[in-house]
């Protein structure tokens, strides 16, 4: 970096064409997460329909564990999948592939007739979505000069949170409006279901980047070089674990491991805290207003059956007025997120990667301990949840801009796809595996869960202390 580029900002001296890279990657990885998290934003309502139980069935929590499972080990295929392609036959080309299996995919969930088939379709899904962030990250850090690279990549990772934002309105407009919901449900049609087929959209985004996309100058390079040394072959994984990079490659799957174990298993169920407040409200009303009879201690069975049947009407008679709160909880969560997305390649610049690392994962192992063990289970007031809740997603996902920032930054040009890929979506097999044992051996409350994941947060804050520092260098050739 030249001492005149140094003393540019960030946003200074960026072309047309850069910020027009900045935008497609954003808009792939938006639609990328909307296919992610219309699931989670649905799946209190997709999955019982499909089993035929209510809600808070446990068959429902064991079936979203497996559908997690399935979903994560789908991205881990993919993601190493598309990444090797694309550092073979280029960015833009392989952007596209990974758009249209994942919005095709999503499409055809919303003809799942049965669990399996909801799960099976997740993981062709988390295909494409896995493939789709190894190729567009590559592509903004390669494009990007090194002074705007951590925070380019950081705003190209923060776009995620519209994606969940607009899951989160959508399941909110179809479900949690009851006159919509009225009316969908007189035409025989159920509201999760348009929320899935809606996702056949971004496929249109495909001819937009046949269009204006080009392969990045690095990448050409590094196949010209290819052609003439077979030492410098693109796409190679056993390369991942040469001397060379074999420290990067152990640090990065198990950031990733960590980060998107805790994102699936503790950050999406910031989304509880209003919905367990409103779920409360909503039974206290029916108690006060005499449809409600808590049983005493010594009741009998039946009585206590009796009153656990009533319950499920009530709160299933209030379903819209709770999706309300769940969604309002989410995105509370999600803006906060956001934020601590952006923040991260400014914060980046400053304290070193491994230095912001260390800062979000130890304050995300408080801000846990915080909501699950005292604000959930104290019905604190809808005021201090809403107030905690950004702060909360703020820590909690903020650090998975640092993987956007910090994986290309790892390995070479002829291999950085191959790489960046392969430690964010190898990072998923854990995470498949973790929520698999949840689905099929150990059944707990989401809340419960959460802390029993939290330790997490400081095991990633040691990790990553022993990985190289990168900030203000080169990308490596």
């Amino acid at each position: 970096m030249s001492i005149d580029e140094s003393r540019m900002k960030w946003y200074e001296g960026i072309t047309k064409y850069q910020w027009l890279v900045l935008l497609i990657a954003s808009l792939g990885w938006v639609f990328d997460v909307f296919e992610g998290q219309i699931f989670v934003a649905s799946m209190r309502d997709a999955m019982p329909a499909l089993l035929g139980v209510e809600s808070d069935n446990e068959m429902v929590t064991a079936w979203n564990n497996i559908a997690f499972g399935f979903f994560l080990l789908g991205g881990a295929v993919g993601g190493v999948f598309f990444g090797v392609v694309s550092d073979r036959i280029g960015r833009s080309k392989t952007m596209i592939y990974t758009i249209l299996f994942y919005s095709l995919f999503t499409c055809l969930s919303a003809f799942s007739q049965a669990p399996w088939q909801m799960v099976l379709l997740r993981f062709l899904v988390a295909m494409g979505v896995g493939g789709e962030w190894a190729v567009a990250s590559a592509m903004v850090a390669e494009v990007m000069p090194t002074r705007s690279r951590p925070v380019m990549s950081s705003i190209f990772h923060a776009s995620s949170v519209f994606g969940t934002l607009l899951a989160a309105a959508t399941i909110a407009m179809l479900i949690g409006n009851p006159a919509l919901n009225a009316q969908l449900a007189d035409a025989g049609w159920e509201g999760w279901r348009i929320g899935f087929a809606i996702g056949v959209l971004p496929a249109l985004l495909t001819v937009w980047i046949r269009w204006k996309l080009r392969e990045p100058e690095s990448w050409q390079r590094a196949k010209e070089r290819a052609a003439t040394d077979a030492n410098q072959a693109t796409g190679r994984l056993r390369d991942l674990f040469s001397r060379d990079n074999l420290r990067a490659t152990v640090v990065g799957v198990s950031l990733a491991t960590i980060g998107l174990v805790t994102f699936w298993g503790i950050h999406i169920y910031g989304k509880n805290a209003l919905l367990r407040r409103a779920q409360q409200e909503v039974i206290q009303e029916a108690i006060q207003e005499g449809i409600l009879s808590l049983p005493d201690d010594d009741a009998s069975q039946q009585a206590k059956e009796s009153y656990n049947n009533k319950k499920q009407e009530v709160l299933t008679q209030n379903k819209p007025r709770i999706k309300r709160a769940e969604m309002l909880s989410m995105t509370l969560n999600t803006i906060g997120g956001g934020l601590g997305l952006v923040l991260f390649g400014w914060i980046s610049t400053k304290l070193g990667r491994r230095g912001a690392f260390v800062l979000y994962q130890v304050v995300a192992f408080g801000m846990v301990l915080l909501m699950f063990l005292y604000l959930i289970p104290q019905n604190s007031s809808q005021t201090l949840l809403a107030i905690t809740l950004p702060v909360f997603g703020f820590f909690t996902l903020g650090m998975h801009a640092g993987y956007a920032v910090y994986f290309p930054e790892l390995y070479p040009t002829r291999m950085r796809g191959t790489g960046a890929g392969f430690c964010f979506n190898m990072g998923r097999l854990g995470t498949a595996a973790a929520f698999l044992v949840f689905g099929f051996a150990i059944k707990i409350e989401p809340e419960s869960q959460a802390l029993l994941l939290s330790p997490l947060y400081l095991l990633g804050a040691f990790v990553v202390l022993f990985g190289r520092e990168t900030r203000g260098e080169e990308l490596p050739e």
